[in-house]
């Protein structure tokens, strides 16, 4: 009756490879007799116009479908054995002998602020902009001192340099109040710091404090589902199910080991299948000789 009714409305539409789409209806229908009711069949006949068309195969191809010979867990999936897992992080440990993060930092300190800035950005903008502003202020007192304005200065070159200059400036008070300038072992603690969130966290109390976390970025959520080692759609899942599978005398570099492999490897684009020490382990349908 009112023509109105699904301007703004989202509904969910399930593909038979259980991605989920959200469609905003934003358009106004000129019938007269369209209801709530009709949104299903709708839904029904966009879903089969959008599985015609080209894009959909164009969609993260590190998300393959559930395969029926896994394995599932809290809605986390895995193909990969057990044995096959040790052989591929014994493999990954011998092409990179030295997994360490390429940010460039002296102190944990150091370290938590560069991967503040990490976020949306390249390790090399990042080491790009800390090495000046380091040089200038290298503690929590010297870049509180420096103040909003001051920090931006440094690391304008940087995305969302705005709100990251605002976050640090606050996570620095707070470690002085709190802390006495030092950076908590603490998952709590770290997440309740201002720019901080889970991965922020993983990647410090890994790196700084060489606790046995994994932080799943882009790179280790595509390795992970490509080669079957961790399924998952989301960065959660991938990580609780990266923690089941690695073995746990691999469990203190596999967040290294797994970034630079999906850095200069298993990329996005054009990956480098041919010289991939994992070619005949990986899963991924779409692998290239």
């Amino acid at each position: 009756p009112n023509p109105k009714c699904c301007r703004g409305r989202k509904i969910k539409i399930e593909y038979p490879a259980s991605y989920t789409i959200s469609v905003t209806f934003s358009i106004q229908f000129k019938r007269t007799n369209w209801s709530e009711s009709s949104l299903p069949s709708a839904a029904q006949r966009l879903a089969a116009a959008c599985s015609a068309s080209a894009r959909l195969s164009r969609w993260p191809t590190a998300l393959p479908a559930p395969e029926a010979n896994a394995t599932t867990s809290e809605g986390m999936l895995s193909v990969v054995k057990k044995t096959q897992r040790a052989e591929l992080f014994a493999r990954l440990q011998k092409s990179i002998p030295e997994p360490v993060t390429e940010l460039r930092y002296r102190t944990r300190f150091q370290l938590l602020v560069a991967v503040i800035l990490s976020a949306q950005a390249t390790d090399v903008s990042v080491n790009r902009a800390t090495r000046p502003l380091f040089r200038a202020a290298a503690t929590p007192r010297a870049i509180y001192d420096l103040g909003v304005p001051g920090l931006k200065h440094y690391i304008r070159s940087i995305g969302l340099f705005n709100t990251k200059a605002q976050n640090i400036i606050k996570t620095c008070s707070i470690l002085l109040a709190d802390y006495s300038g030092r950076v908590p072992r603490d998952r709590a603690a770290l997440e309740a710091l201002p720019g901080v969130g889970r991965k922020t966290a993983n990647v410090v109390l890994n790196t700084a404090f060489g606790e046995p976390t994994i932080a799943v970025d882009t790179h280790i959520y595509r390795v992970s589902n490509r080669t079957g080692l961790a399924k998952g759609r989301t960065v959660l899942a991938v990580e609780k199910a990266l923690l089941r599978a690695t073995p746990k005398s691999y469990l203190r570099n596999a967040h290294h080991l797994l970034i630079l492999h999906g850095r200069y490897t298993c990329r996005a684009r054009a990956p480098l299948c041919g010289h991939c020490v994992l070619s005949d382990l990986c899963q991924w349908p779409s692998k290239t000789a």
